[in-house]
């Protein structure tokens, strides 16, 4: 009996031999001892292939990986538009000789006009091909990180990781991939710890690429989402994307599978700006049900207040060429352009082109670069479905910090043990941090509970015999260079130690500030400064004190 080393070798053997003859790679995974084998620089479409679907029908849990419990991000969130500030573009360097070329194409821009870093994740094999690539398009290959990973397929727009900030931390919003694709699932859950950010677990089953929203917080999906999550309504799914991610979704209905076969909503709108909107047009198909679908979204979102503007969109042989699934990249747009010789002849490429620089060219800055997207677009996506958005970091070079608790109004007694959290983010990575208290609302921070320790976000706090009404703690974080960014509490907590009664402040401390305090009050008749409890504010008062303070306490 062989062996299942001895099956796949032999199963794959063909598939070396053909793509040694120059022959297309696969465009299905294998099925080999009943799991799903995916071979690298495949050409599988982002549309679910047959073997995918069968497999399917006999395996409960679709191929989906188990996460657990969902939890939303606590704290201010903002979900991060493609037109905000990015720091990098993530690409999978996976799929054919022609689709590689186009990532190398779209790396050579990001690199340069886009200003930004590209991140490429793939086998060692993958990388060196990528960075011969790379060099040969003219990459800026000092802005290019490589990451190790085996990725499935190319399309890592559909399985993420999508970006949010928590306070001004970034951190991770991962979904369950809507296809039986493992490694692709898993690769949020992966590349957070790469990148020292949080990752939390919406528990939807999601295409990446059947969302768009605005940095307003305005999303947008097809129905599609309703008909991955039969267990949930409607609201039930805008309340997740909600909770997770702070935005409120309009679902839309969704092309028919005949004109594109993942339904998804990036295929045919791309929002650019605040209240910018491109959406497909189809003039060689005036009243289809796609036509229908994009006039009434271009209405609605005009009556919201958008600007909408629309580009050509053909269906030819299956093959649904869109002009909107584009990537913006800080000033850059990159816009396909193909080469079939009816999209040519009826002048798709020059309309689409013409009516991208009106819409983004609004600044000598900004640029629109057409890229050749024939050798992609029958596989049911172009480039924003190969491109993933990486956001700056909001602190520049300096490292930000989100204290997650505690972050409210609460009393603790000495003894207790109060368990701290926190996220950090840099440009690079966070070295250390320090965790100190203050009792006096942030404005001094004379306790240290850790210095320079390690940042693994979380750290018990045994509280001290110490009494305030003003307590306050912060997380400074601090990276390699000795830039630091802090965030404290954003309440006051009591500890409710031994108070005493000079501690006129109320900041755990006996000292001049406490002098100072009660003088400003009994200089004022302010009853605040009856020491005595005798209901007037007198030299009794003022002997009090002083007799409290120097004794100390």
């Amino acid at each position: 009996m062989r062996s299942s080393a001895t099956l796949l070798a032999l199963t794959l053997a063909p598939l070396a031999l053909a793509q040694s003859a120059g022959k297309p790679p696969i465009t299905e995974p294998l099925i080999v001892d009943g799991q799903l084998v995916f071979p690298d620089n495949n050409s599988i479409p982002r549309s679910l292939t047959p073997t995918e679907l069968l497999w399917m029908k006999t395996h409960a849990s679709n191929g989906h990986n188990t996460r657990g419990n969902p939890a939303p991000p606590n704290g201010p969130v903002h979900c991060a538009a493609e037109y905000e500030p990015m720091q990098g573009i993530l690409v999978a360097w996976n799929g054919t000789s022609g689709q590689t070329t186009i990532l190398a194409t779209m790396g050579a821009n990001i690199t340069t006009i886009g200003n930004a870093d590209l991140y490429v994740v793939g086998t060692t094999a993958q990388q060196s091909a990528a960075n011969t690539a790379l060099t040969n398009a003219g990459a800026n290959m000092s802005r290019v990180k490589f990451f190790t990973y085996t990725t499935n397929t190319i399309w890592i727009r559909d399985y993420g990781p999508r970006y949010i900030y928590q306070g001004d931390c970034r951190a991770i919003v991962d979904h369950t991939y809507n296809r039986p694709r493992p490694q692709d699932d898993a690769f949020p859950q992966w590349f957070g710890p790469q990148k020292k950010q949080p990752v939390y677990d919406i528990p939807l089953i999601h295409g990446g690429g059947n969302y768009h929203l605005s940095a307003l917080g305005d999303s947008y999906a097809t129905l599609l989402i309703s008909n991955e999550n039969p267990s949930l309504t409607n609201p039930q799914i805008i309340d997740h994307w909600s909770n997770f991610q702070n935005v409120n979704t309009t679902i839309t209905a969704a092309y028919p599978t005949n004109v594109d076969s993942t339904q998804h909503i990036d295929m045919w709108m791309q929002i650019l700006g605040d209240r910018k909107v491109m959406i497909s047009d189809w003039p060689s198909n005036v009243g289809s049900a796609q036509d229908v679908i994009c006039d009434s979204a271009a209405a609605s979102m005009q009556a919201s207040g958008y600007t909408v503007y629309r580009v050509p969109a053909r269906s030819l042989s299956s093959v649904h060429y869109t002009y909107c699934n584009t990537v913006i990249c800080n000033d850059l747009l990159l816009l396909p352009t193909y080469t079939n010789s009816t999209i040519v002849n009826a002048g798709h490429n020059t309309e689409a082109l013409n009516s991208w620089k009106a819409a983004w060219e609004t600044t000598p800055q900004r640029k629109v670069v057409q890229v050749n997207c024939q050798a992609i677009v029958s596989s049911a996506g172009v480039m924003h479905c190969i491109a993933m958005h990486v956001p700056a970091p909001r602190g520049g070079a300096n490292p930000t910090a989100y204290l997650k608790s505690p972050n409210t109004s609460a009393t603790y007694n000495p003894g207790d043990v109060v368990p701290l959290s926190w996220i950090t983010d840099d440009d690079v990575s966070v070295s250390n941090v320090d965790l100190q208290v203050s009792l006096d609302s942030g404005a001094t921070w004379p306790i240290t509970i850790a210095g320079a320790t390690a940042d693994d976000g979380s750290e018990n706090w045994t509280i001290p015999s110490i009494y305030s009404t003003h307590a306050r703690v912060r997380v400074v974080a601090r990276d390699a260079q000795g830039n630091t960014g802090f965030d404290m509490s954003d309440a006051d907590f009591t500890i409710n130690g031994p108070h005493c009664d000079a501690d006129f402040n109320n900041d755990g401390f006996v000292n001049a500030l406490d002098y100072d305090a009660f003088a400003e009050l009994f200089e004022a008749g302010d009853l605040g400064a009856d020491f005595n409890n005798d209901g007037f504010v007198n030299a009794l008062d003022y002997d009090d004190f002083a007799s409290h303070f120097e004794a100390g306490c």
